[in-house]
């Protein structure tokens, strides 16, 4: 899968969970304080990623993912 499918999907699922339009979003935002995503809410993108995905990932190394840029070459090497 190439990487601008991975960010297509990735920013529907960040909208989804953050309930905001993905044409806001970008790769240089951080979950939290750009977006403002809570703690609850990082545990919900992580499953909707793996979902989304269908890959499963190491939770505390996923949650240590800050930005938006970061979540998409991490759920890419998942997938290699």
């Amino acid at each position: 899968m190439e990487r601008v499918q991975i960010k297509e999907r990735v920013y529907k699922v960040i909208g989804q969970v953050l309930e905001i339009d993905p044409a806001q979003i970008q790769e240089e935002h951080t979950f939290a304080a750009d977006l403002g995503a809570e703690s609850v809410q990082s545990v919900e993108l992580m499953a909707g990623f793996e979902e989304e995905f269908e890959i499963e990932m190491d939770e505390d190394e996923a949650l240590s993912v800050q930005t938006v840029g970061k979540a998409i070459d991490f759920i890419g090497k998942h997938l290699r």
